[in-house]
């Protein structure tokens, strides 16, 4: 009985890029693998956003006024919803001058039970130290 970790590391911005959404995507897709697996073994995802990344986290966006695709903020609930561990690092909302009002922490509207926690980046580093397999986005 095997757990394989896998981090994703989101650090673009939510628009003009396909990097946090692919990030998302692939996380949630990670889940999937488990019918593969031996009986027992299982795939643990983490997401951690830090630097600009955060922002891909901001709720009410207007992707789609602004930019004519859909916001992040479904995909990011989506992932809640799965019981994902979502990590938002706590120095950069600081320095990004964002409270826990303005981020996506819950999938409650959806049924979700998960919150997404907010962490200093030392936690994240631990988190991402532990992981079987580490991808940047």
């Amino acid at each position: 009985m095997a757990t394989v970790k896998l981090g994703f590391i989101v650090k673009s911005l939510p628009y003009k890029t396909e990097a946090s959404r692919l990030a998302l995507t692939h996380a949630i897709a990670s889940q999937t693998v488990e019918i593969y697996l031996e009986d027992g073994d299982m795939v643990e995802p983490v997401v951690a956003f830090i630097g600009d990344g955060v922002l891909n986290c901001l709720k009410n966006q207007k992707a789609m006024n602004m930019y004519g695709v859909t916001s992040l903020e479904q995909h990011l609930k989506n992932s809640l919803l799965l019981d994902m561990r979502v990590l938002i690092c706590k120095e950069d909302m600081e320095k990004l001058g964002l409270s826990e009002d303005a981020l996506i922490m819950d999938a409650e509207d959806i049924g979700g039970e998960t919150k997404a926690n907010i962490a200093p980046f030392s936690e994240i580093m631990k988190e991402m130290d532990s992981t079987n397999h580490l991808l940047f986005f």
